[in-house]
């Protein structure tokens, strides 16, 4: 579940509520009881972390560095340009 920042609009009291994604947004502020609580945006907090999150977690061998050989492959192989493009140069 997400956590989310609120601030109050009347006496700019801020907290954090963890709570679903389906809930509604909170509108009353614990502190002065008024109707004013609005939902700030912040930065995310989570971490891509762990295997899985990289060209070279999926592959084995000579596939390893795909986007290496890939741009090497491009730049040397003839195109259909006739010699004209900067690459055939």
């Amino acid at each position: 579940m997400p956590i989310y920042e609120y601030k109050c609009t009347e006496c700019e009291h801020e907290l954090e509520k963890l709570q679903k994604i389906s809930d509604d947004p909170l509108t009353d502020c614990p502190d002065c009881g008024k109707p004013g609580l609005k939902k700030l945006i912040s930065a995310a907090g989570f971490r891509l972390k762990g295997s899985g999150w990289y060209e070279t977690d999926f592959k084995s061998g000579s596939k390893k560095n795909v986007a290496d050989s890939e741009s090497k492959s491009t730049s040397s192989s003839a195109c259909n340009s006739g010699g004209t493009c900067p690459a055939c140069k």
